[in-house]
Order: structure tokens, then sequence, then C-alpha cells
């Protein structure tokens, strides 16, 4: 297995919704994403894929809809604000934490068509989220295969 690893830094604003702690509010992070692409292969250049393609392909992206933009979940009030100031947020449905902007990016880089294995966004220096899908035929709840997971007390 190869694998290659690049890195984008941009900023960005967001806020949890119904969070109980000082991320309620509206802030900004120097971020840094971290996507790492694998293959068994390598192409007819010898690559799992171009640097050159990954930077221009993904942070394209990153610096249309992401960089320098509030992150929202769109049921967020500050949404007809930021909007009727004439500025731009990007609206997501769930709440905008590290672990979801993971997630957003692993999706996007895998529609752009690399074959991304997982993607870390480092919020800042000490803190970060990664997202990687289960591995096939793995459940979803991050059990075993074939062990269930045991319920709740109530």
């Amino acid at each position: 297995m190869y694998e290659i690893v690049k890195h984008i830094d941009f900023c960005f604003g967001h806020r949890l919704i119904d969070y109980q702690g000082k991320c309620n509010q509206p802030h900004g992070h120097n971020g840094r994403v971290e996507i790492r692409l694998a293959s068994d292969t390598l192409d007819e250049m010898g690559m799992v894929a171009d640097f050159r393609d990954v930077r221009h392909s993904i942070q394209a992206w990153i610096d249309e809809y992401l960089d320098h933009r509030m992150i929202l979940r769109r049921d967020d009030p500050l949404v007809e604000a930021i909007q009727a100031l004439g500025q731009h947020a990007y609206l997501i449905d769930d709440n905008p934490t590290t672990e979801n902007l993971a997630r957003l990016v692993f999706e996007q880089t895998r529609a752009l068509g690399f074959p991304v294995i997982a993607v870390t966004l480092w919020e800042t220096p000490d803190s970060h989220a990664t997202y990687a899908p289960p591995p096939v035929g793995a459940p979803a709840n991050g059990q075993p295969a074939g062990k269930e997971a045991t319920p709740a007390r109530t």
C-alpha cells in the first residue's frame, strides 16, 4: 500500500449550537487539513496522485467554500444576520464540529475522485479530529464484526 499526505491551511469561523461552553460563541481558527490518499498501485508516473492535482482541486474547493467563511449549522439564527450584512457563510446540516468538518472535507475529496482514506482537521496546534470511514463489512457502530453493542441501562 502506498500513501501520500497533503496539508492545506485555511482560516474559518464557526460556532456550536446547543453547546454549553465557549464554542457556542462565534470564533475562528487557523486550521490545517491533512488529507491522506492511498493506493495499492501507482499510476503511470509512479504516483498515488500528483500533489499538484490534489492542491489545485481540493484547495480550490476549500478556498471557494470554507476559507475565511463562517461555517454554521443550517438552522443557526446567526445565518440571517451574516447574510443581511452581505457576508457569506457555508451551511451544513450538523453542528460544525471539527469531526463534522473533517468528514465534509473527506466526502468532497472522494467526490473529486481521489483515493482518500482519511482526513484530519487541526483546529488548533494541539487539537484535531480525523474522519475515516469504517472498513468494508465493519458495522457502523464501531463494534467488531459479529459483536452486538451492549444496550445502555436505563
